[in-house]
């Protein structure tokens, strides 16, 4: 498999950035943002925030003096800084998985469907790896790192996200693993969804632990060779 051929979203910040260039002096006064200008705004300033290898934990204070803005400013769009990770953890959910749903929606004749289904699976991990490359603020969220501090229900969505790429791959790997003559193609799918869900999860803590130096597809195609286990 060419890591090619796997659709990437555009990172947040191409599709989402704003144009907030500086007024200059005796400039006429700047228009009021749009609705939901503002909130993209914040969601694009706390993503560009967590960008910073070693960041600390992000206060309301310094994301406020980031975009130039109070403090007040900021609650008018999000009732609370947990509100404002929902919004980046929405980002990741929906860009991923509109991607995946193109990788695994596609019908496929029975001769087809057990090697397409581990092709499937690589495909859905390399994807996830790739949007996290070009996402590195997110990392930080899919990870946990930049949410340990925050509320719980955070973490919660994070472990779920997670969960449903595992039971995507375990769908995926399925008729691999019954096209091999498996006794229990179920388990043996669901033991290598589990194995490559915490090779995409590890690559990705590398990336954010190592500032953003190590890459998660780094090596892709010969790592996914020695992982795959149907």
């Amino acid at each position: 498999m060419s890591e090619s051929e796997v659709l990437s979203p555009e990172p947040l910040s191409e599709t989402h950035a704003q144009d907030t260039p500086v007024a200059p002096a005796m400039a006429p006064a700047r228009k009021r943002p749009k609705p939901g200008e503002r909130r993209e705004q914040i969601l694009q300033a706390l993503a560009s925030m967590l960008e910073k290898p070693g960041a600390e934990r992000i206060t309301t204070a310094a994301l406020a003096a980031h975009l130039g803005v109070s403090e007040a400013a900021l609650y008018r769009h999000f009732a609370s800084k947990a509100q404002m990770f929902e919004g980046l953890i929405e980002f990741i959910e929906q860009s991923v998985f509109a991607l995946v749903q193109q990788i695994v929606g596609r019908e496929l004749p029975d001769e087809h469907g057990a090697l397409e289904g581990a092709r499937n699976a690589n495909r859905v991990i390399a994807l996830l790896l790739q949007f996290g490359e070009k996402n590195p603020g997110m990392v930080r969220v899919m990870v946990g790192d930049a949410i340990v501090f925050e509320h719980e229900r955070l973490q919660a969505r994070m472990n779920q996200f997670f969960d449903r790429i595992e039971s995507t791959l375990r769908q995926c790997l399925r008729p691999a693993a019954g096209a091999l003559g498996s006794n229990a193609p179920t388990v043996e799918a669901q033991i290598a969804a589990s194995v490559l869900t915490s090779f995409a999860l590890g690559r990705l803590q590398r990336y954010a632990r190592s500032g953003f130096r190590r890459l998660p597809t780094e090596h892709l195609e010969a790592s996914l060779a020695m992982v795959m286990v149907v």
